[in-house]
């Protein structure tokens, strides 16, 4: 996978563009600055905004290209990144390290998913909050991006269920309108969630 999205990263060009997801900015913008853990965040758009709020910020991604992306939109806006290369299972963190978790567009296969979610429980700090925007699973039936394999996708439900040591905040399922990418566009089924660590 990483030679993927190292391709899809390649362009001089962002994307999915350089602003913030906006469900990740609303949850950004509405909690007090910490420490932040960014699996996956690909080209840095969420990484460094969350930096130009005041974060500490740790974000990881399997591809080369969207950390050098990262890095460079980093420096664009005058804020630093510790920003490395590799996947899941390259980045063993201390229990109840980060203050805020944020797992956008990051998608585990079932099995992965039954590993991973308990740990990253376990990297919250108690109040810390774990955000989530991820496709539902009813993304299968659109051609607005995505995994088009459905245990790739998520219900609101296996949410509640994966994080159900967590005090469940929201766990939506929606439709909501892509515009803003250079290549998918239109309507997305979309799983919304977050959960505070007790």
């Amino acid at each position: 996978m990483s030679e993927f999205w190292d391709e899809r990263y390649a362009p001089e060009h962002y994307y999915y563009g350089k602003e913030p997801n906006v469900f990740f900015k609303s949850c950004i913008d509405n909690a007090t600055a910490g420490k932040i853990l960014l699996p996956g965040d690909g080209e840095g758009r969420n990484s460094v905004y969350a930096a130009t709020q005041g974060w500490d910020v740790f974000a990881f991604d399997q591809s080369k290209n969207g950390r050098k992306k990262a890095m460079m939109l980093a420096e664009e806006k005058g804020v630093e990144l510790d920003y490395r290369t590799g996947s899941i299972l390259d980045f063993p963190t201390e229990p109840q390290s980060f203050d805020m978790i944020a797992l956008i567009y990051f998608h585990l296969l079932p099995e992965a998913r039954r590993i991973y979610h308990p740990y990253l429980v376990s990297a919250l700090k108690p109040g810390g909050l774990l955000v989530m925007e991820v496709f539902g699973k009813d993304q299968i039936n659109n051609n607005s991006g995505g995994p088009k394999d459905i245990d790739l996708l998520y219900s609101a439900e296996d949410l509640m269920d994966d994080f159900k040591k967590l005090d469940i905040i929201q766990a939506t399922e929606e439709n909501i309108i892509f515009d803003k990418s250079r290549r998918y566009q239109g309507p997305a089924a979309v799983v919304t969630f977050i959960g505070q660590k007790p």
